[in-house]
């Protein structure tokens, strides 16, 4: 039976590792995908929405993100919105519709993306050994049984180590995926 630090423990590691491949996802590797634009905040309705809850955003082709807003009021405001968070692309207003056509990327340009990957990686490592951290403190503060504590921290730093894996396989796949042109 799993201990319930543990298990805590298990679940923070993962959601660290899952929200450090949701940002790998916003890297820019060439193809279009719409994780590159989601985030972007706009005005809206007289405040800050972010793109993803007033547009439905597809990907026709690899290079190209389409934005449609729900409300074709909003068409100018999204593409303000898109040039102001500096991404590097250039939306086209359509009618109804947004195109953001991606620009080829260049060899510096590849570069850059991989040490921000390598940035985002280093900050997820430093997440899950922090969830380590704490959990070690919980069992300390448990005052459980020393073999039983032992078993635990054990766990622990098998957990701790499976996670920083992942996100280290992720690392190679993302910096792999930028690096092939």
């Amino acid at each position: 039976m799993s201990h319930p630090i543990l298990a805590d423990t298990q679940a923070k590691m993962k959601k660290n590792v899952d929200y450090t491949l949701h940002e790998f996802s916003s890297i820019h590797t060439g193809k279009a995908t719409p994780a590159m634009v989601e985030g972007v905040m706009i005005e809206a309705y007289g405040s800050q929405m972010r793109l993803k809850d007033c547009a439905a955003i597809s990907t026709p082709d690899p290079r190209l993100i389409q934005v449609m807003p729900w409300d074709a009021s909003l068409v100018s405001a999204i593409a303000k919105g898109i040039q102001a968070a500096n991404l590097g692309f250039n939306p086209i207003p359509d009618g109804k519709v947004i195109r953001i056509p991606l620009p080829e990327m260049s060899r510096e340009r590849r570069q850059e993306f991989v040490k921000s990957a390598h940035k985002l990686a280093e900050e997820g490592r430093v997440h899950v050994r922090n969830v380590r951290h704490a959990a070690l403190d919980a069992i300390k503060k448990a005052k459980l049984p020393e073999d039983e504590a032992k078993r635990l921290e054990k766990d622990v730093q098998v957990a701790t180590d499976k996670s920083i894996a992942d996100i280290n396989t992720h690392l190679a796949n993302k910096e792999k995926d930028l690096l092939t042109v």
